[in-house]
């Protein structure tokens, strides 16, 4: 079981604001009301999906994503981010891995706030279990997701560094400190979201 406590005091340390909760229920509902009204951006994240904060949040928000009919200058242009990781060390580094660069980008750079939502199955222990997690557990997971015809996606066990023209390991970007150019909230849930 994660100790969330060391969690929230390791990413704290680093920066981050943190909120954490038990449900993704409590998650989205807390989110709705923060978003109230607000313009939203997003990329691909399937834990946005399993949550239904797009649809939830469009009946009395802005939101915008190339995934429901928006383009990635929309959602980079809002000025709050909704995004996941790959992975999140259990010592407080954030790891993603992105194809397009889209996702990677807005969680750097552009928006007045980034809330990177994380469930349990995502944590690590440390920042090489945390980047071992992001390449060879949700980098095959989501290309077979996206139906991409790379090795990780065709065996579904490790990365293989391919050079696909599929692939969709194309930058990787670790958050060791909250970055200053805008403010970063970590919403932990303690169930399986997303990969």
């Amino acid at each position: 079981m994660p100790d969330y406590e060391t969690l929230r005091a390791n990413l704290e340390r680093r920066g981050f604001d943190v909120t954490y909760f038990e449900t993704a229920a409590q998650a989205a509902d807390y989110l709705d009301r923060k978003l109230d009204g607000k313009t939203v951006g997003h990329g691909g994240a399937l834990t946005l999906t399993e949550m239904g904060l797009p649809e939830r949040l469009s009946s009395h928000a802005a939101v915008f994503s190339h995934w429901s009919g928006g383009t990635f200058q929309q959602a980079a242009a809002a000025p709050i981010y909704l995004t996941s990781v790959n992975a999140l060390a259990e010592t407080g580094e954030l790891v993603n891995i992105d194809g397009t660069g889209n996702r990677v980008a807005s969680g750097l750079y552009g928006h007045k706030k980034v809330y990177f939502i994380v469930g349990r199955n995502k944590l690590a222990p440390d920042y090489d279990a945390a980047l071992w997690r992001a390449r060879n557990i949700a980098g095959p997971k989501n290309a077979q997701r996206l139906q991409k015809k790379t090795p990780c996606a065709v065996k579904g066990d490790k990365c293989y560094d391919c050079k696909s023209p599929e692939r969709i390991c194309s930058a990787l970007v670790v958050y060791w400190r909250k970055p200053s150019s805008m403010d970063f909230e970590v919403v932990l849930v303690d169930e399986d979201l997303g990969f």
